[in-house]
């Protein structure tokens, strides 16, 4: 099997910096994680608390702390530092090699998908943003890691696609056209519903957004490891 992660984002329109943060890093004892976080506004206001957010997570995680004890402790280091005045979504996916699961972590309101062969469930419910108050608890959901598996995660910016025109982005439907797909990467899925999702916008977000994409799929490898990143600058 092999594991694909993938992620796009963009910025809102007019602004150079995306309020929506995301690092990737490998777990001590086996796996990746994923830690997405969006400053519930743009700008550089946003950007300094998400990227404080992601950095406490990310440093948690690699020193072997569980998801959802990273999770918590971040808001409450937030908490502690902003007193309360500023909240963020925070997402963390993890695929453990040490347990065998993926495990989706949510202190957000936006919903995430997972697809098996064609059957697609929409995660959702009741999930506080953090840093308002202490002990803030996420939302944990873990399923075991096996092939033909797709998980798709974002950020509201990208969920609230073309609203402003009477428009919406329907994730399941174009989850499920992709996947018809033959064998579609995770950058194909991140980046074809990024696309979709700014031509709801006509061209111009209203809002950062971030898409992440894991699959777990089939295939003989070669064993190496990969990562591109593509960072386009004006």
């Amino acid at each position: 099997m092999e594991i694909q992660a993938a992620v796009a984002k963009i910025s809102k329109f007019g602004s150079r910096i995306s309020g929506d943060t995301l690092e990737i890093v490998e777990r001590p004892n086996g796996g990746v994680s994923i830690v997405l976080a969006d400053g519930r506004s743009s700008g550089h206001d946003a950007k300094a608390i998400s990227s404080l957010v992601v950095r406490k997570v990310i440093g948690l995680l690699a020193d072997g702390v569980r998801d959802g004890a990273a999770a918590r402790a971040a808001s409450d280091y937030l908490f502690t530092v902003y007193e309360g005045k500023a909240s963020v979504y925070l997402s963390i996916l993890s695929a453990d090699l040490q347990t065998n699961t993926l495990v989706i972590t949510r202190n957000n309101q936006t919903p995430v998908f997972i697809a098996n062969l064609d059957h697609i469930e929409c995660v959702s419910g009741e999930s506080q943003a953090i840093g308002t108050e202490r002990n803030i608890k996420p939302s944990i959901l873990e399923i075991p890691l096996q092939a033909d598996s797709t998980i798709v995660m974002y950020t509201d910016g990208l969920g609230h696609a073309g609203e402003t025109v009477g428009e919406n982005l329907d994730i399941c439907t174009t989850l499920l056209g992709l996947l018809d797909e033959q064998a579609p990467t995770a950058q194909h899925i991140a980046d074809t519903t990024l696309n979709h999702a700014i031509r709801l916008d006509q061209g111009r977000p209203n809002d950062d957004m971030s898409i992440v994409v894991l699959r777990v799929v089939s295939t003989t490898t070669d064993h190496v490891r990969r990562m591109i990143v593509r960072f386009p600058v004006d």
